[in-house]
């Protein structure tokens, strides 16, 4: 009877110690229906950016080739792999907490030494050593024995600390999980922006080289019309400044490609080595992707996805600390043999011994330690909730930027190229005006000043606009899948 009413009791503290851990309640963000600043930008429904594999998302073969040997030999990708499997093995400590813990002493040996004046001079256990003679006044054994033992702890999961370390840990695991698709989806997205600014590098070379020779035309006209005495030599060193100009600007150019260059194998975790390029299509974003609604931001982003992790995480720790307060009670035994004679040691019938104890523990005063976890705990899971938040609301705004980037960069593009078409037109009418003698040198360099400025320009736009639809594809969580 007395056994039954101990289990009911036990059965009543498992369940109320339920209790003592608050569940985990995701917070209520009120978030809109759709981001801002989106205006005629993907209203269909058809494929989620963030969806879309990122093979699929650039289509570039060499880009391609980049990104797929950057995740297998990055430093970061490498480090990420690392904090997963760091994660993974928590994880399963922490599963094999509810299994007892099992030491064994194979061999243990103890010998004690007395004098006369010790309380238990000549005890029985001195006379079992020394037979019938006396033991020596001084420094007499008065205790000597062999052991070998096996021993065995377990701690019952009253409170459910050990469920909330487990799932701590697991909150732990899935959080590093999505810190390595963090890593990926940045790496991926750096790779294609350090990518494309090669391709811009290598294009405004071009545009200054082609403008290096239309230079040279307008050089040698104006050397002639020197020749003629119908300019000064003021027109010919203006000239030459402005074929100068554009010869200065081609070194710093190729400067900057090699940095690039650099920066991309570091990205890639491979020594500097050059890098072939081949024509990227810089406006990419086709009209049938969508950017989905704004709450699939916490399935999608991995870094959003991470601080849940950690919130949810933080729930788990204030049920440990909590649980840390009440009692603990612990289940022992040893088994093994003991004797004083070490060559009766291995014998099982005469030198067994087996041992079983209980322990409840209940802390009461421990210097406010245990309320000062509890405490610290609590502060910790409303910081993570906070965290959580601003994660939510980053993501937000990162999406709402990139939207409005890509809207008005379209724009602008529609203007640059105008701007190049106008800027071309101008230089082939002052050519002509300069040869029948209607236009002045000065107007010539103005207007190849002005087409070199637009073409530059348009390259530039088409780069940011590139840019801008890998950031949208980032930012909505995609290029981990």
């Amino acid at each position: 009877m007395t056994l039954i009413k101990n289990l009911v009791i036990l059965f009543l503290l498992v369940f109320t110690g339920c209790k003592i851990h608050e569940p985990y309640q995701r917070p209520e963000f009120k978030e809109p229906e759709k981001f801002y600043g989106s205006g005629n930008i993907m209203e269909s429904d058809t494929v989620n950016m963030a969806n879309l594999n990122w093979k699929e998302f650039f289509d570039d073969p060499v880009l391609i080739s980049l990104i797929d040997s950057a995740l297998v030999n990055s430093i970061d990708v490498q480090i990420a792999n690392e904090y997963v499997e760091m994660g993974l093995s928590r994880l399963k400590q922490s599963k094999a907490n509810f299994f007892p813990s099992v030491s064994a002493a194979p061999f243990k040996a103890r010998r004690d030494y007395f004098s006369e004046n010790y309380n238990n001079y000549g005890s029985n256990r001195s006379r079992r050593i020394y037979g019938e003679e006396k033991p020596p006044t001084s420094f007499y054994t008065e205790r000597l024995e062999y052991e070998s033992s096996v021993d065995l702890s377990w701690e019952l999961d009253l409170w459910g600390k050990l469920r909330a370390q487990k799932k701590a840990s697991l909150h732990a695991y899935m959080k590093s999980m999505e810190f390595q698709k963090a890593v990926r989806t940045s790496l991926i997205a750096e790779i294609a922006i350090t990518y494309s600014n090669l391709l811009l590098l290598q294009s405004q070379l071009e545009v200054f080289r082609r403008n290096l020779q239309l230079n040279d035309s307008t050089m040698q006209m104006v050397k002639l019309q020197y020749d003629a005495g119908e300019v000064t030599s003021l027109a010919v060193k203006q000239t030459q400044s402005q074929s100068l100009r554009a010869q200065t600007l081609i070194p710093q150019l190729e400067r900057e490609y090699i940095l690039q260059e650099n920066r991309l194998n570091r990205l890639i975790g491979r020594f500097p080595e050059p890098i072939e390029t081949e024509e990227l299509e810089w406006d990419m974003l086709d009209d049938d992707y969508v950017v989905g609604m704004p709450l699939a931001l916490l399935r999608n982003r991995p870094d959003v996805a991470a601080a849940e992790y950690n919130l949810q995480e933080s729930y788990e720790k204030v049920g440990v600390a909590n649980a840390m307060r009440y009692p603990s009670i612990n289940i022992g035994a040893s088994v093994g043999l003991n004797s004083f004679q070490f060559d009766k040691l291995l014998n099982p019938a005469g030198s067994g011994f087996l041992l079983l104890n209980g322990l409840v523990f209940q802390p009461i005063f421990q210097k406010r330690r245990l309320k000062t976890n509890y405490e610290v705990a609590l502060s910790q899971k409303k910081v993570a909730e906070l965290e959580f938040r601003d994660k939510f609301l980053l993501a937000m705004g990162e999406v709402s930027n990139a939207m409005v980037a890509i809207e008005k960069l379209k724009e602008e593009y529609e203007i640059a190229q105008n701007r190049v078409e106008t800027a071309s037109k101008a230089v082939k009418d002052a050519f002509l005006l300069f040869q029948s003698g209607m236009a002045s040198y000065l107007e010539v360099i103005t207007a190849q000043s002005e087409a070199l400025d637009s073409e530059l320009n348009l390259e530039s736009v088409k780069m940011q606009l590139f840019a801008a639809n890998v950031e949208l594809y980032r930012s909505l969580g995609g290029g981990w899948k």
